[in-house]
This record gives C-alpha cells, structure tokens and sequence, in this order.
C-alpha cells in the first residue's frame, strides 16, 4: 500500500502568543483557585476590552493557573506588547487595591512571536515552547520576590523586543527592560525582562466590568488556530 503523510497539508504558521501564569497559585485552597481563576479570566477580558481587544478570537490552552494564548494573525502586536501589557497592570493593581480580604492576585506574562502548528491538544511547535520557557524563567520569577509592590512581571523574547519594543512604535520604554538568558534542559533562551512597573500615578479606575460576568473571557473553543492558516 503506498504511504500516506498525513501531515502533508499542515503547515507553520507565525503568531503572537501570550502566557499568563498565577503567582504561588497551588497555596491557595480550592476556593481560592476558584477566585483566582475567575478574577484572572475578568482581568485578562477587562484589559482587551479597554484596548480594543477581542478575547473571543483568542486561542485559549488554560491550565488552573494561568492559560496560553494565540492571538490572530491580524492583531497590532505593538498594541498588545505595550497597550495591553500595560492595561493589564494598571487593571490588575486596581483590582488589588480596592479588595479587602485575601491573598493579591499577582501574575507573571511572558509574549513570543514565532511558529507553530496547530495540534490535537493545543498549538505545537518552536514558539510554545519558548513562551512557556519565558514564562516560567527564574529571572521573571525574581521580580515578583523581590519587587513586593509589583503586581506583574513581564518578559517579552528576544525577537520581541528587538522587533517590536525598541521601534518607537510600542508604548512601552526599552529603557525600563533588563536582558536575560534562561537555561531549560539544555536549551539556552533570550528574553527581556521588564524591571519598572506602571508609574503609581498612572493607575485609573478601571474596574467597572470587574464581577460584570467578563463572558469574553471564556475565548473560542476552537480546532483550528484563529486567523486560519491551520
């Protein structure tokens, strides 16, 4: 019988993907992951929203902790790098600052553009790998232990920040990013941390979606990858 490639029609595609992770998450009881995960999806859904974002179109592998995310192929990736990252911290550090009672909610979020393939069980490829890396680098993870009043850490790839922060065209200050190489079962990877968080004075009151049901942050329960090209 003559082989058939199953694979034959698959094909890389590039995009920008997101990972979010919830700091000492498995500290927390089982109401409390609860919490966590609902505050997290508001969160996530409230900061798009104020930059224009859709969560819907996201590609969304959730984890109990935090999720990994495939954004379109058509998105301003400068907006999401700066605008978004940005949008985040100052909703997240309002959100802390008007709870009263339990633990803050504190995120480490890495960014990488590169290639994948949709896959069975989620995208696969070179660029899931490395955000996950990214996220999960011991240099990122140092921010949020030694910077307390931080209520996010951020780290983009090499290629990230080269391409896309020091244009001019994102928000953010290439000025405010530190270079890192983290190590990871052999593999060496580049990535730049943020070291300086949103200015005090910078933080808005942002919370009026905030316990409003965040629907979008459920995201599409997609096959193929948003955009198409899977």
């Amino acid at each position: 019988m003559p082989h058939t490639d199953v694979y034959a029609d698959v094909r890389l595609i590039y995009r920008l993907l997101l990972a979010v992770d919830v700091e000492k998450y498995s500290a927390r009881d089982a109401r409390g992951q609860l919490r966590a995960q609902t505050d997290l999806r508001n969160i996530l859904s409230l900061a798009a929203q104020n930059v224009g974002l859709d969560r819907s179109l996201w590609y969304e592998q959730v984890s109990g902790d935090g999720e990994l995310a495939v954004l379109p192929e058509d998105v301003d990736v400068s907006l999401v790098v700066g605008d978004f990252t940005h949008q985040l911290e100052t909703v997240l550090g309002e959100f802390n600052h008007e709870r009263t009672g339990g633990r803050r909610l504190r995120l480490r979020v890495a960014l990488h553009h590169g290639t994948l393939t949709p896959g069975p069980f989620g995208p696969a490829g070179d660029a899931p790998i490395v955000v996950s890396r990214l996220l999960n680098a011991k240099p990122l993870r140092r921010v949020l232990a030694d910077q307390q009043h931080r209520d996010v850490a951020l780290i983009v790839s090499q290629t990230l920040y080269q391409d896309v922060v020091r244009t001019g065209f994102c928000s953010l200050d290439p000025q405010d990013f530190q270079a890192v190489r983290v190590n990871a079962k052999g593999v060496l990877y580049h990535g730049f941390v943020q070291r300086r968080a949103v200015e005090e004075e910078l933080v808005q009151p942002v919370l009026r979606a905030i316990g409003e049901g965040g629907g979008g942050g459920h995201g599409a329960k997609l096959v193929a990858l948003p955009g198409g090209g899977g």
